[in-house]
């Protein structure tokens, strides 16, 4: 019986399964079926060329907030999936037990791209985040109980995949250390993982550390002064790599206000790549200076990190993070997701969260993407709608005006 779908003639990647190479791409009934070194165009009922391109499991953005039309900050997953490379959106704490059902019934249950999620500590999740409005969901102790998030975790356990804890002064007032300390009960009593936002202190960097578990994901970890992981003199402080050691996984989640071009050149100079590169992609940095996953993943190929490894980051390494090793590699049997990209030479700026500029000489841009075993296009710039709640309700206006309604982010939000 023919197969439903034939990507032919690119160089895959597929660090989970130890592939760098020509290979052909056979799907069927939404499933990887066949992975050989040639298989005939006739055995398809469609042929995708994937000739001079790059063929990788479907990336995983293990932190995005795509919780559209329910928080201020939420973009569309579906409008940014076949751009971005990204079959999976791990939501990280968009929503919390008050509200996580809408997002279920809403936003996920209708989505083609694959959405799970980390339940916010905060009952109602992250709900004032503007340029004017800006109350952080943990600066109310009210606000947190581990047993709501327990209880939304075991309503909707095929789709949580662990805890989120926004932590600091701009997500948590004067609440200190106790968002974290609450967030690491409730992971602890549903058996799944933290991932911990840090932003400005108090608490410090090394506080948050203190309370994580091996498993547990520390995002932004190439934030900038303060909480930064390296010291005044550039070196990666010690409680960085003592939790490294000790299994901590560590995710850019670079947004808008968490990604320093010094930081993280000096940390993967001294051998301390991500474990995980994510693009904490909301409404106020899609249009930069995160943009989308591909864009991350290309700023760390001009650092120097070496391509396979850059895959590994959004393919293998999250779906372990989130216990879904079924995701993120091309095996036989797998789920039907893959990304079809190109690596495209030329002149290109890349900018971080303190406006600094490094230029590069490549950039990672997707042809399309296969979910579900169906291949979906990266249609030309202009023929899809924007991405943000608010200019979907509003189509007359498009991101460049949403920017300047909501003007600009202070750094370290998110």
């Amino acid at each position: 019986m023919p197969y439903d779908l034939l990507l032919r003639g690119g160089r895959v990647i597929d660090p989970a399964a130890g592939i760098d190479g020509k290979r052909d791409i056979a799907f069927s009934n939404g499933r990887v079926m066949a992975v050989e070194p040639e298989i005939p165009a006739e055995n398809a009922r469609q042929v995708v060329d994937a000739t001079d391109c790059l063929v990788t499991p479907g990336l995983i953005d293990l932190h995005s907030h795509v919780y559209w039309g329910g928080t201020p900050l939420g973009v569309c997953a579906d409008q940014l999936a076949p751009r971005s490379g990204t079959t999976t959106f791990v939501d990280a704490g968009s929503a919390g037990a008050g509200n996580f059902l809408g997002f279920r019934r809403h936003v996920i249950e209708r989505s083609r791209a694959r959405i799970l999620a980390f339940v916010n500590i905060s009952f109602p999740g992250i709900f004032g985040f503007s340029s004017r409005i800006m109350v952080g969901e943990c600066g109310d102790l009210r606000l947190l109980d581990p047993r709501e998030a327990v209880a939304a975790i075991r309503d909707n356990r095929d789709l949580v995949v662990g805890v989120k804890v926004r932590s600091g002064r701009i997500a948590g007032g004067n609440s200190g250390i106790a968002p974290v300390e609450m967030a690491v009960e409730a992971a602890d009593r549903a058996q799944l993982p933290l991932m911990a936002h840090i932003d400005e202190p108090p608490p410090g960097r090394l506080e948050v550390l203190r309370c994580m578990r091996p498993g547990d994901v520390l995002t932004h970890c190439y934030r900038p002064f303060p909480n930064a992981a390296i010291d005044g003199a550039g070196r990666i402080r010690a409680d960085m790599l003592a939790a490294r050691e000790r299994g901590i996984i560590f995710d850019i989640g670079h947004g808008m206000g968490s990604f320093d071009f010094s930081v993280a050149r000096t940390m993967i100079a001294e051998g301390f790549a991500p474990d995980v590169i994510s693009s904490d992609l909301h409404l106020f940095c899609a249009d930069g200076p995160a943009f989308d996953l591909l864009t991350c993943m290309s700023k760390l190929l001009v650092l120097g990190m070496p391509l396979v490894d850059v895959v590994r980051a959004v393919t293998e390494r999250p779906a372990a993070a989130i216990g879904r090793s079924e995701l993120g590699t091309l095996t036989v049997g797998s789920p039907g997701d893959a990304a079809v990209l190109k690596l495209k030479p030329g002149r290109f700026t890349y900018m971080d969260v303190n406006g600094e500029i490094v230029e590069g000489k490549e950039r990672l841009v997707s042809q399309g993407i296969v979910v579900g075993g169906s291949w979906w296009p990266n249609e030309p710039a202009g023929s899809a709608p924007d991405l943000g709640s608010f200019t979907h309700h509003h189509p007359e206006m498009h991101a460049d005006v949403v920017a300047r309604h909501f003007g600009p982010m202070h750094r370290g939000d998110c």
